[in-house]
């Protein structure tokens, strides 16, 4: 598997669902098509763009231009950086916003931003009028490749991560890689842990050419593109095949069951941003399959290593404040972990892999064996 030498043409990945079916659209600069691909899609549609206060100064005006060349209307809402705005109260911001700017039904909403921008707009639009349609316009790696796409939605309670939301599939999605230039590297480290565990999960090739080629996504060649159209390629192929996660979807979890019990713990703050839970957690899913038995260590080990090497926290003793809101506490983050959605009847789900290149779903995981191993992990120097 090899990347293209020059920056191309714009690559389209289709989102394969039916008469609800999406592109994506990759590439440098593809920022400047929006206007003119909304006016198409959604002819004489408004369009009120909600983003965040960072992304608003890179951003905000340059998107707006391009509305206003394709003759769209639009206006804005700006929230808070970060998940202390995918709460009840920054929904209740976006929604009241939609509803005093009089977005109808035939409307668009625009979610200019990262996850955080994308889940919350999108859910404010899956309920507004019970239903407006949105467009994805993600401005990290970690919005680009993953929660940009698959129509995933959503909310944090206090008790848990996304347990608030709705499946809502956007109508676009414009990936412009030229905006991640303006993204700092703790943000895209985070972001290309997404990126790797679409190789840990079901594509070894992949995973090996990232070994290979990591620094050049990072320095913003051509491979950055190569590899977020191969990771949304892979999700939209699960995501058609299983939208609503009753099967195979559950896949792209692989490191999220520890992750979002890690992000909780730490008052989901940039003290961890979710790539980094997502790294630690997908070490922490290897070294438990490898401890069960199913995955030989050394693979273990190779995930570990890729992902150290590319900066990404690794180890729980790698979170800032380690000791901190019950991190050293085996049995608070056991009991953070059974908010997960997958829990079922008091039972843990768990993403496990046999191999790098092919992770499981494994079902019924009794309680005690997880508790113990995060009491050794936590007992690691």
């Amino acid at each position: 598997m090899t990347a293209p030498l020059n920056h191309s043409a714009p690559i389209t990945v289709e989102v394969a669902l039916g008469d609800r079916g999406y592109d994506i659209v990759i590439g440098r600069d593809v920022l400047a098509s929006l206007g003119e691909r909304v006016a198409r899609l959604r002819p004489g549609a408004r369009t009120m763009i909600v983003t965040d206060r960072t992304v608003a100064q890179n951003w905000l005006e340059k998107t707006e231009a391009v509305l206003s060349a394709a003759g769209v209307a639009h206006g804005r809402v700006v929230v808070g950086e970060g998940e202390a705005s995918k709460t009840y109260a920054g929904l209740e911001q976006v929604s009241e916003a939609l509803i005093a700017a009089k977005i109808e039904r035939n409307d668009l909403v625009i979610a200019l931003g990262g996850g955080v921008v994308g889940d919350l707009a999108g859910f404010a639009a899956s309920i507004l009028r019970r239903g407006v349609d949105f467009v994805q316009v993600p401005t990290s790696l970690l919005a680009q490749v993953d929660s940009s796409v698959g129509g995933k939605t959503g909310i944090n309670s206090p008790q848990g991560k996304n347990l608030l939301g709705a499946f809502h599939q956007p109508v676009l999605v414009i990936a412009d890689t030229a905006v991640l230039d303006t993204l700092s590297p703790r943000q895209f480290r985070a972001g290309y842990a997404e990126v790797a565990k679409y190789g840990a999960l079901g594509d070894e090739a992949f995973f090996a050419w990232l070994e290979a080629n990591h620094a050049e996504i990072v320095s913003g060649g051509p491979a950055r593109e190569h590899a977020i159209a191969t990771s949304c390629r892979a999700k939209a192929a699960i995501v058609a095949r299983d939208e609503r996660e009753t099967g195979e979807r559950a896949l792209l979890n692989l490191g999220h069951t520890f992750g979002h019990a890690l992000e909780a713990a730490t008052g989901f703050s940039d003290r961890l941003f979710h790539g980094e839970g997502v790294a630690i957690g997908m070490v922490l899913a290897a070294e438990f399959s490898a401890e069960r038995g199913m995955m030989p260590a050394s693979d273990a080990k190779r995930l570990q290593q890729h992902l150290a090497q590319v900066g990404l926290p690794t180890r729980l003793q790698d979170i800032a404040g380690f000791q901190q809101e019950g991190l050293a506490d085996a049995d608070a983050l056991l009991g953070l972990m059974f908010q997960d959605k997958k829990v079922k009847r008091g039972k843990l789900t768990f993403i496990l892999m046999e191999a790098i290149g092919r992770a499981v779903i494994v079902n019924d995981v009794e309680p005690t064996p997880v508790r113990d191993f995060l009491a050794r992990q936590l007992a690691r120097a």
